[in-house]
């Protein structure tokens, strides 16, 4: 249950910094346009690419550079439903802890938060972009904080040296956004070998290892620690699960999935991890598919009202789809392909009919599920696709 009490207090403390809510894709980038110049837009647009595609160094850079006055305000306006979709979670699990880490705290706008609601507990946030840092005290100076300290430091290469009784790490453990995790053992289960080999190279490509080895040794022997990133696909969070349960680090509530907007953009992300050393052994790691996502499929209802002629009498895109390509009546393969891919993961992708209509099913190791149904008169739009994606990456 949302505290109103709690939300009105963090729309205030974001204003504060000077963040704005859209819901307009368009309205919010008037604003960008009007607030910053052209040369600024090119400059951050540049940066963006170099940190999607470049070095921790890039990655740095791109932080200092949004840390400044004038662009710190347009980019985490963007971010606004996440601050309160975070803040207000991390708020409330606060609770008997007296020492509080934030790691990969940036700007310190979640940080800072924190602090002002609980200004008898300790508060010390870490990132290692020299000029978020400057930007956080200078901030928490301004708030009159006094129970919140700031420190530049690179956690992969310097840990913390005391404890905490609760570690906060929100987008800041897997920053390898593109990593696409541990395939499944073949293109039809979502099943992972449990081998420590693909654990390993995970771990180590995305730096979750070191990093996880840091803060579970920082944890006071009650202490938690909080854990959301954007491991949402099963691939991904199915070897962040293992790296997490490896150090010893299990659930104390049952993870909770999380959507929020990016303006006009619905991101899904998380889950949402509250963790302690061993936790309550009646709750398990779940390394299923995410249940009932997707479209219903009811076989009787195919022939929809729809106005688009082009529209399919069925489709999904989800690991559901998976579930309903098993139900289809009947199936009779016309034509299929399975092979490897050169990143080592598997594709399988059918053109077939089933007494519901002619399908495709096209579907990879890495947990990607499509499914479209049409009516027979249009196999050949169908026949079409199949092709389309032999000859090309899934």
């Amino acid at each position: 249950m949302i505290n109103d009490s709690l939300l009105q207090l963090l729309h205030s403390h974001l204003v504060g910094w000077g963040l704005r809510q859209f819901t307009s894709d368009e309205t919010y980038f008037q604003w960008q346009r009007q607030a910053l110049s052209s040369a600024d837009l090119t400059t951050l647009h540049r940066q963006v690419e170099q940190k999607r595609c470049g070095s921790s160094a890039d990655e740095v850079a791109f932080y200092d550079a949004t840390s400044h006055p004038n662009i710190l305000p347009v980019l985490y306006s963007q971010r606004y439903d996440y601050y309160l979709a975070i803040g207000l979670r991390v708020a409330a699990r606060i609770g008997e802890a007296r020492s509080i880490l934030d790691v990969g705290c940036g700007v310190g706008i979640l940080t800072t938060f924190y602090a002002r609601q609980y200004p008898d507990k300790t508060f010390v946030g870490i990132d290692r972009s020299p000029a978020s840092i400057a930007r956080a005290q200078e901030q928490a100076k301004a708030l009159g904080l006094t129970n919140v300290r700031f420190d530049c430091l690179d956690l992969d290469h310097t840990p913390p040296t005391r404890s905490y009784d609760l570690v906060l790490a929100t987008h800041a453990l897997v920053q390898a956004e593109q990593d696409p995790g541990i395939p499944s053992r073949s293109w039809n289960t979502f099943e992972r070998a449990n081998e420590s080999q693909p654990q390993a190279d995970f771990e180590r490509r995305t730096g979750i290892g070191t990093r996880l080895d840091r803060l579970s040794a920082l944890l006071s022997a009650q202490g938690r620690i909080v854990v959301f990133e954007k491991t949402r696909q099963l691939a991904r969070r199915v070897p962040l699960q293992r790296a997490l349960a490896a150090r010893d680090l299990g659930l104390i509530e049952q993870p909770e999935l999380i959507r929020y907007r990016l303006v006009e953009e619905i991101a899904d992300d998380g889950p949402f991890y509250v963790l302690g050393r061993g936790a309550l052994p009646q709750l398990h790691w779940d390394e299923s598919p995410e249940p009932d996502e997707g479209p219903p499929f009811d076989r009787t209802k195919l022939k929809t009202s729809s106005t688009d002629p082009d529209a399919p009498l069925y489709e999904n895109h989800w690991p559901s789809a998976q579930r309903v390509w098993e139900q289809l009546y009947d199936k009779q393969l016309f034509k299929e392909t399975t092979r490897q891919e050169p990143d080592g993961c598997q594709l399988h992708v059918e053109l077939g009919q089933a007494e519901e209509g002619v399908y495709l099913y096209c579907v990879n190791t890495l947990d990607q599920r499509q499914l479209v149904l049409v009516e027979p008169a249009r196999t050949v739009m169908l026949e079409s696709y199949y092709q389309e994606i032999v000859n090309s990456a899934f």
